[in-house]
């Protein structure tokens, strides 16, 4: 049985941090506390909040955001591609339900990773090999997901970046 039948689109709105595209607004059928804990749990959360239950993920472009109530997806192209994005949303929503028992509910507060929490990984030699002028630079753009970790070769080459690297990919 499915947790959710739908997501209707609320609203569109301009999306301020990227003009000529639109923030999408959904109303789900059903109030999605009981999953938002076992959606924490998977890859991609760069935010969860169990007190106010707000759930954020990185969604190229742009983030989606899920409360109890509502849902917002920045960055769409236009309301046609918002609902295919809340289409696929109720998808993503049942099969982690349907798989919860696989899962281990996220109980505890989780927060994206700020610019200095990367940078304190990265190499900080300002190599410039990745193209920008330093390392904390670097560091802003692959948290905005502009930059890949994969464009600093230092830490893809130096064996001892690996821990690193590994703690920068979890992270991200």
């Amino acid at each position: 049985m499915s947790y959710l039948e739908s997501i209707a689109l609320a609203k569109t709105l301009p999306c301020l941090a990227e003009p000529g595209k639109v923030i999408v607004i959904g109303d789900p059928r059903r109030s999605l506390d009981e999953v938002l804990p076992y959606l924490a749990a998977l890859p991609g959360v760069i935010a969860w909040n169990p007190e106010t239950l707000a759930l954020t993920f990185r969604r190229h472009p742009g983030f989606l955001t899920l409360y109890s109530e509502k849902v917002t997806v920045t960055q769409v192209k236009d309301t046609a591609e918002g609902l295919e994005v809340l289409d696929a949303l109720k998808d993503a929503i049942n099969a982690t339900w349907e798989h919860r028992a696989e899962l281990v509910a996220v109980t505890n507060r989780k927060r994206a990773p700020q610019h200095l929490d990367v940078y304190v990984l990265l190499p900080q030699t300002n190599c410039k090999q990745c193209g920008e002028a330093s390392c904390l630079a670097f560091a802003v753009l692959l948290i905005q997901g502009q930059h890949t970790l994969e464009e600093c070769p230092p830490m893809q080459q130096d064996p001892a970046f690996a821990e690193r690297r590994s703690t920068l990919e979890a992270m991200l």
